[in-house]
């Protein structure tokens, strides 16, 4: 398995303390992975305070239905025969002026758990520039969380990590699996694993591709994770049939997002050929696999050199524009895939 991401690593270590009952007057949370800031603000809402202190010290406000001051405000409050009082800012990205929380920051209550839950958009953006004194402040009095994005090779990793904090393992093709039906949508995989877990027999040790199909609907056999290894095998036949099989079911194999899976491919067994350190830890890192692939990319690398992986890419970027009606008036996503596929393992 891959080192854990610093996203993930920062979560650990604050749910460890919080666990632990070591609290902080200040948790900023911020960045454009909701996940990890909605269950670290959801462990201070349940778990801090007991249900009998939560009805005078506990208060739960959105970013569109107050202000700065009315945060600073409620900060600044003493506990009612409590040690602490919780209050917890969701969407404080809808909360003008913000900044302006550094008057309350410089000197916070000890005896006041604030949890500001400032989520971004999911397109890479910092947060604004203007609250540098705010984060500068955060870390110093308590915590500044960044909750990043994963990469889209980061996602098998961390079903691989989740699902071992819940005592089971899982097989590096059945995680490929679920990241290629579900996306990088943390939230979305956690709760297929809950689910999954559920309907998991008592005994269970190991999550085999099967109880994914199973349980969550995909198809162990036809998806695109199967397509490219097929093609990587110059397997034709397997290809073609996971091919027709799309073609029969475009709505739920949309040719954009397989186009993409196959280009993604091809990039990486060029990558590996590019490769000084061909160890397999080395080329797991480089290529943003499981090493469990390695062998894959190995083996698909003899048969397809460098020369023709870059043949294959200005392919796939022809059959993109074709799918989108260029120099193409009549033929479908289906019989395009069943083309390329044909182009890719024979070529022209």
């Amino acid at each position: 398995m891959a080192k854990q991401s610093q996203t993930v690593e920062a979560f650990n270590r604050i749910m460890g303390e919080l666990k632990n009952k070591i609290y902080k007057p200040i948790y900023f949370l911020t960045g454009d992975e909701p996940y990890f800031i909605d269950k670290i603000a959801e462990y201070i809402e349940h778990n801090v305070l007991s249900d009998s202190d939560k009805a005078f010290n506990q208060t739960v406000v959105y970013g569109r239905d107050t202000t700065v001051n009315d945060v600073i405000n409620a900060a600044r409050r003493f506990p009612m025969m409590s040690n602490y009082q919780v209050l917890i800012v969701k969407e404080a990205q809808n909360i003008k002026n913000l900044s302006d929380l550094e008057i309350y920051l410089k000197t916070p209550l000890e005896s006041t758990i604030l949890v500001v839950c400032h989520k971004l958009s999911s397109d890479g953006k910092k947060p604004s520039s203007k609250l540098s004194g705010v984060i500068k402040l955060a870390k110093q009095k308590g915590v500044a969380f960044e909750s990043k994005k994963f990469y889209d090779y980061q996602i098998p990793d961390w079903i691989i990590g989740y699902l071992s904090s819940k005592g089971l393992k899982i097989d590096p093709v059945a995680a490929n699996l679920l990241a290629e039906f579900v996306g990088n949508d943390l939230s979305r995989i956690a709760k297929e694993l809950d689910k999954l877990i559920i309907t998991l027999p008592p005994e269970t040790k190991q999550v085999q591709p099967v109880d994914i199909e199973r349980n969550i609907g995909v198809s162990r056999d036809f998806n695109r994770f199967e397509l490219t290894k097929a093609l990587g095998e110059a397997n034709f036949a397997r290809a073609y049939k996971i091919a027709d099989h799309f073609a029969k079911n475009p709505n739920a194999n949309p040719f954009v997002l397989t186009i993409t899976a196959i280009y993604q491919y091809f990039v990486k067994i060029l990558k590996y050929h590019l490769l000084p350190d061909k160890n397999k830890s080395s080329v797991a890192k480089a290529l943003g696999v499981h090493e469990f692939f390695v062998s894959e990319y190995e083996r698909a690398a003899k048969r397809y050199p460098a020369g023709r992986c870059v043949s294959i890419i200005h392919l796939l970027s022809d059959y993109d524009m074709r799918s989108k009606g260029v120099n193409n008036s009549s033929t479908d996503h289906g019989e395009l895939l069943k083309e390329l596929i044909y182009l890719i393992v024979f070529g022209r």
